[in-house]
């Protein structure tokens, strides 16, 4: 009876042109499908293999240095021997690598990832049936790992179309095509393992996981939904061996469909920008600023000039929503701002002393060259003063003068206290705090004296906090430091 019905889904995919839109029913998604076949037959043809030519560097002549256990005293006799032997001139190689792609119009648009034609001096896209076609980049984006080609063809090419990744559930069937090893055309499936991947690749990580098998060639091609739909692009495994162990990651169809609209449209992906530095909402920041959870992005600084100050947003506020999405974590916040359509106002929900506040921004355009705010303004250089122990914290301060700003580089503008000694194993050198940092704030509130940090801290422990907030600036600019008070 499945097999009828899976025989009844596959005889309505509708094919218009050559694009390929499966009309499979709900319930077939929901089962074990007997058998792929009529599935991979249907999208293979649009599944391309992407070769890439490129010129490398490498060392010519001599013999090569003999291996030795680690560690021998011969190792290095030889390396050296040999280094003041060989030739020492460069000559140059080409190297080939293959990856994997697919065609989203009839037109000769191809998709596939960034790393593939990285650095290609020529890159050639092969159809299923070993035709070989001479692509151009039509635009990349390193930070998403996505590229767009473009291949001249005097017949129209099958294509495929973007499904809604958004609604792709842990546990749907998904099928993976691709290159592997060079194999072409290989069909691998399995399920959606996990959603909402960080791997640490880039600012804007949002990966599906699957355990559809992914190797070496498989990047930048499709994994398909069983209405044979792309719900994401294969970028990257993990495996300690380098071969597929059952946990790869595809760029979300969500994240790609508006970065590949916009390397279409102006050879490079345009990305709103709201003109913050952020960081984590830990428990002990939440407990600070009586947020109740660990929820949205705290603001450490806001750049001058930017959306943010203009609308009027500070820092040691916390973007609970923006665009009336929900800000879960602080990695949420760079991917609503940047899918966000440039010049677009939107909402913005915040909280500030103890409850939420609204305000409008208006989206600016991302530059990659925009640096943090540039501090602004003058300091009177006084006396420093007697070092300070501030009990409960584990360390010492003490006001900033003329001889504390030349030890420690820091800026004319620089205002706060001066952090001189951090005990060990303290509250404060666990989380990473050291002399030279400066605390700028204390409870959203200026500190210019220690004398003022010992009264934020007083205040705090009569009121029963268990932690304070710092706004603390160091090497690495501004951040918030929530510290237990001891």
């Amino acid at each position: 009876m499945q097999s009828n019905r899976v025989g009844r889904a596959f005889a309505r995919a509708a094919v218009v042109g050559s694009v390929i839109a499966l009309a499979a029913p709900a319930a077939y998604a929901a089962q074990a499908p007997e058998s792929f076949a009529d599935l991979a037959k249907i999208l293979l043809p649009a599944v391309v293999n992407i070769s890439t030519t490129s010129v490398v560097a490498g060392r010519s002549g001599g013999a090569e240095l003999p291996q030795f256990p680690p560690g021998s005293q011969f190792e290095e006799f030889f390396r050296d021997f040999f280094d003041r032997s060989r030739p020492q001139q460069q000559q140059q190689r080409r190297a080939t690598s293959l990856g994997s792609g697919f065609i989203i119009d009839p037109k000769g648009i191809v998709v596939t990832n960034n790393h593939v034609i990285q650095d290609a001096e020529e890159i050639a896209v092969i159809l299923q049936d070993d035709t070989r076609l001479i692509a151009t980049v039509v635009g990349r984006d390193p930070k998403t790992d996505l590229a767009v080609l473009k291949v001249e063809s005097k017949q129209e090419l099958p294509f495929v179309k973007f499904g809604d990744s958004e609604t792709a559930r842990v546990g749907d069937w998904v099928v993976a095509i691709g290159n592997p090893f060079g194999f072409g055309g290989s069909v691998t499936a399995g399920i959606v393992s996990a959603r909402g991947r960080n791997i640490k690749s880039g600012p804007y990580d949002d990966f599906i996981q699957t355990d559809a098998a992914i190797n070496r060639g498989n990047s930048g091609g499709p994994l398909f939904n069983m209405k044979g739909e792309v719900v994401g692009i294969n970028t990257a495994i993990f495996s300690p061996t380098g071969a597929s162990i059952g946990i790869g990651f595809a760029v979300p169809a969500s994240t790609a469909k508006g970065v590949i609209d916009q390397l279409l449209k102006y050879g490079k992906a345009r990305r709103g920008w709201l003109g913050v530095r952020i960081q984590k909402v830990t428990d002990e920041i939440a407990e600070s600023l009586r947020l109740g959870k660990t929820t949205g992005a705290l603001i450490a600084s806001v750049s001058e000039g930017s959306p943010a100050e203009k609308g009027k947003i500070k820092s040691g506020d916390v973007i609970l929503k923006f665009d009336n999405k929900d800000v879960t974590n602080m990695e949420a916040l760079p991917r609503l701002v940047a899918e966000t359509e440039i010049g677009r106002d939107v909402d913005v929900e915040y909280w500030r002393d103890g409850k939420r506040e609204k305000t409008k921004v208006n989206v600016g355009e991302l530059q990659e060259e925009v640096a943090s705010a540039t501090d602004t303004g003058s300091d009177t250089q006084g006396d420093r003063g007697e070092e300070l122990a501030i009990k409960g914290l584990g360390m010492s301060v003490a006001s900033l003068d003329a001889k504390a700003r030349a030890k420690y580089k820091l800026k004319d503008a620089t205002k706060g206290v001066l952090i001189t000694t951090v005990e060990p194993d303290s509250a404060a050198s666990e989380k990473g705090l050291k002399p030279g940092d400066v605390i700028v704030e204390i409870s959203q509130e200026e500190v210019s004296q220690p004398g003022d940090v010992r009264k934020k801290v007083d205040e705090a422990r009569e009121r029963g906090r268990k932690s304070i907030l710092l706004l603390v600036e160091g090497q690495g600019g501004l951040r918030f430091v929530a510290l237990q008070i001891g």
